[in-house]
């Protein structure tokens, strides 16, 4: 069974940016070999709210969506992208509530069994 290259970011939530806090609420992952990019989100809402009992947890559901959108066949204005330019569009570094964390590279003969480990490890408390 052959294993080849992929990436991953953690998509994150930092419902005050200038404090730093945040929690982790999906995976973006990449495997060029396989033509593979696909998203995992799910906001656990309690934790958001530890965070800032304010925060705008449906504003931040639709903005996880966009990540899970991204990934698709139909995603709009990405759609003439390849699934690398997505990716790194994707995880380019952003100074908002919703982003992605740094890259990270493994080896998968699966993708989509990684993805779900991946964020069975760093998504679900």
């Amino acid at each position: 069974m052959s294993r080849d290259v992929y990436e991953y970011a953690v998509i994150r939530v930092m419902p005050k940016v200038e404090r730093g806090e945040l929690i982790n609420a999906g995976v973006l992952l990449y495997c060029q070999p396989r033509d593979f990019l696909c998203a995992r989100v799910e906001l656990d809402a309690g934790r958001l709210r530890a965070l800032d009992p304010e925060a705008d947890v449906d504003g931040v559901r639709r903005a996880l969506a966009a990540y899970e959108l991204a990934c698709g066949q139909d995603c709009g204005p990405l759609a003439g992208e390849s699934l690398g330019g997505r990716f790194r569009w994707l995880t380019a570094p952003r100074s908002t509530i919703v982003q992605a964390g740094p890259v990270h590279a493994g080896l998968t003969a699966d993708p989509g069994t990684e993805l779900a480990r991946l964020f069975d490890k760093l998504v679900r408390v």
